[in-house]
């Protein structure tokens, strides 16, 4: 199975992807709801930095550091960190603290120093605004951010007719890379008989607020 599938069917295993009725924060109804901080406990986490892992060193983008904005991508990049090094690419990392410290290493940044090519590793993308603060934080530190790697695109349009991903993808010139898609969840729902049935209200959803993928 490919991975993509296979973060899907942990995802639902563990409850983080669930099917039913929700409302998404621009009122939309969503039919299905993904919660990446109900990953929390050791063997999830550590099952979805793996899946991390698998989905950067399957983009091949060209890294130096990783970043993890504060908070939830605090815990997703120390525990990626050590997935890539379990698959022989060990890499430094770093995150950021909301508030500034005026004693011992100071400032904001936490971990290793911010250089090169950073790849920014986070939960999801809704409205940008994480991206936006980590990517003006690793250029004030004089590196690159090279990328975004986050758990699920939702491909879904945001106020105008692109989505959160694709508009930090326009914004900042860098891609982003998702473990796995709307596309993705959907295809999984077709093969599983004991699921098919929402399959119908998410392609509904996708018709309706989805992007193309181009």
């Amino acid at each position: 199975m490919d991975f993509r599938q296979e973060f899907i069917e942990f995802a639902v295993g563990q409850e983080v992807l669930r099917f039913g009725a929700f409302k998404t924060k621009a009122g939309r109804l969503s039919p299905y709801f993904f919660n990446a901080g109900l990953f929390n406990d050791g063997a999830s986490l550590n099952r979805l930095a793996q899946f991390y892992a698998k989905a950067i060193l399957a983009s091949e983008l060209q890294i130096d550091v990783l970043f993890g904005p504060a908070y939830k991508g605090i815990p997703l990049v120390a525990a990626t960190a050590m997935a890539l090094a379990q698959q022989g690419r060990n890499l430094p990392y770093a995150y950021n603290r909301k508030e500034t410290k005026d004693h011992g290493e100071g400032g904001t940044l936490v971990g290793a120093p911010l250089a090169g090519r950073v790849l920014i590793v986070d939960d999801v993308i809704s409205a940008g605004t994480s991206v936006r603060e980590s990517v003006e934080m690793i250029r004030a530190a004089g590196a690159t951010p090279c990328g975004v790697v986050i758990a699920l695109d939702r491909m879904e349009r945001g106020s105008g007719s692109l989505s959160a991903v694709q508009e930090v993808e326009r914004d900042y010139g860098i891609p982003v890379v998702a473990v796995a898609t709307l596309d993705d969840l959907l295809a999984f729902l077709n093969g599983r008989t004991d699921l098919k049935v929402n399959e119908a209200a998410v392609a509904a959803y996708r018709q309706e607020y989805g992007v193309a993928r181009g």
